[in-house]
């Protein structure tokens, strides 16, 4: 397959893994154990960042190799005919389109990084509780963005599904996966039931 994509099961790599299920485009899934730079041979030189994912596109005139799960999912749909899962930048929206899909790594999912490192990735001797609670706080303070944002709404922006909120529903899930349970406030409680019904997001959480 011309498309690539280096995932590990319930990592950031959800994001693109989802977007290619809703565009239903041809690709190569690659599933690895977390962390792939220790338990993947040769994983670095293909990722030398060795984050996950990776996503490889040898379509394009010269490859392109993306190590951002959020700018894989803006590539996917600006190159390859996604325009039902993104909005045109003439759009009125296209500001909090763009806002919520970069928001939705750099402000929601960054805390949760650390709580998940000093509550389960780290030897129990050397995780730090106090950190984790810290950041989890950081995080719901965060999310109550996205619980103002969706009052009165079924998604996002635009009144329809797009790839921002693939990039924030990732965020409540990885928070569900991490027990932050409180992250289901009313508004975001009654969008997660619906967005994690769509079949495309239950696949890409199977593998």
């Amino acid at each position: 397959m011309s498309i690539q994509l280096y995932h590990c099961k319930g990592s950031r790599s959800v994001r693109p893994l989802w977007t290619l299920k809703e565009m239903n485009l041809g690709f190569e899934l690659i599933v690895m154990d977390f962390p792939p730079r220790y338990t993947f041979p040769g994983y670095k030189e293909i990722n030398p960042l060795g984050t996950v994912p990776c996503l490889v596109d040898k379509n394009a005139e010269t490859q392109q190799t993306l190590t951002e799960s959020a700018a894989m999912c803006q590539y996917l749909v600006d190159c390859y005919g996604g325009e039902s899962l993104a909005l045109d930048s003439r759009h009125p929206e296209y500001g909090d389109y763009l806002n919520w899909l970069h928001r939705s790594d750099a402000t929601l999912t960054f805390p949760q990084t650390l709580v998940l490192r000093y509550t389960i990735l780290e030897p129990e001797e050397k995780r730090i509780p106090q950190v984790a609670e810290d950041y989890k706080k950081w995080f719901l303070a965060r999310m109550r963005c996205v619980e103002t944002a969706l009052q009165g709404k079924q998604y996002l922006c635009a009144e329809r599904f797009t790839i921002a909120d693939i990039a924030v529903a990732y965020a409540i899930h990885l928070a569900l996966s991490l027990d932050i349970n409180e992250v289901l406030t009313p508004n975001v409680e009654r969008y997660w039931e619906h967005i994690s019904a769509r079949p495309s997001y239950k696949a890409a959480t199977a593998v």
